[in-house]
Order: C-alpha cells, then structure tokens, then sequence
C-alpha cells in the first residue's frame, strides 16, 4: 500500500525501514501510518511490520519524536 501525505508518497515497507535506520518515528511517519490503518487495507504483512513498530516504541527501541 503506498502512503500519500504532502510531502511524500511511501510504501509500508518504506516507512518502516526509514523508522529503524532513524531509531525514532516522526510526527510525519506517525501521520502515514495512521492514514494506512483507517484506510482498513493492509496485507497482512504490513499489519505485522506497523504492531513490531509499536512493540518496538513499547520496549522503548525506537523513541517518538513530537
């Protein structure tokens, strides 16, 4: 599923990869993936790669930025 937002136009996968070279998810990234889940049309593969996101924000791996 490819994101749009303003400024970009991304995949999933794309996001996720940006998020983990970064260690940090940006107000931007939060925005696309939000977008994606209410959109209700993730393979399931993305659901997965967007709940190790979170569990990652949990465990405190990734920080979230305002």
């Amino acid at each position: 599923m490819v994101i749009q937002g303003n400024f970009y136009k991304l995949t999933i996968s794309e996001i996720f990869c940006q998020i983990w070279r970064s260690g940090k998810i940006t107000y931007l990234e939060r925005w696309g993936l939000m977008s994606a889940l209410l959109k209700d049309s993730l393979t399931e593969d993305e659901m997965d790669a967007i709940n190790r996101l979170l569990h990652a924000v949990r465990r405190g791996w990734l920080r979230v930025e305002e």
